[in-house]
């Protein structure tokens, strides 16, 4: 394997998590690191080694949020980043909290001041730019510009329901 090259720098595998609650609301974070432009982001982060998608959205909801109870997590789409000078990888993994009443918790106070329960069609914005990818593929929108969204397909089924190879 080769490093990359001059001025470029190693892509990056992130998750960003649609945490569902029952009622069909997301959960959201008022995202305040420092440096960057104050957004609203879902709950995700950088991808461990050794870990799946679905594990790593599950613990980033835990260590963001303190939500623990979380089921059916699973990924519906990768988005692809590559306008900046590292590409970034962003798997979007859906998931539901077991409890209508799941209160989180702001467990990172320099990433983020407060996470809100938002119904889709009444999101805060701006959005954090991987979020923004991720909810317009959920959404059914188009992806924002310089982002490139990759359907997750099930076995045996091609995109729009046609039977697929066996």
């Amino acid at each position: 394997m080769t490093s990359a090259p001059p001025g470029r720098r190693s892509p990056v595998v992130g998750v960003g998590a649609l945490l569902l609650r029952p009622d069909g609301a997301v959960l959201i974070g008022h995202r305040i690191k420092q440096g960057e432009p104050e957004t609203w982001c879902l709950p995700g982060g950088h991808v461990e080694a050794g870990e799946s998608f679905e594990a790593a959205a599950v613990r980033e909801i835990a260590e963001e949020s303190g939500i623990h109870e979380v089921t059916d997590a699973r990924t519906f789409t990768v988005v692809l980043h590559t306008a900046a000078d590292r590409t970034q990888v962003t798997a979007g993994v859906v998931a539901r909290v077991t409890a209508l009443d799941a209160v989180p918790a702001a467990l990172e106070p320099e990433v983020f001041d407060r996470w809100i329960w938002a119904r889709p069609e009444d999101l805060p914005a701006p959005l954090f730019p991987a979020s923004a990818a991720l909810l317009a593929v959920w959404l059914g929108s188009p992806a924002p510009e310089g982002w490139m969204p990759y359907p997750v397909a099930r076995p045996g089924v091609l995109p729009h329901g046609g039977p697929g190879l066996r």
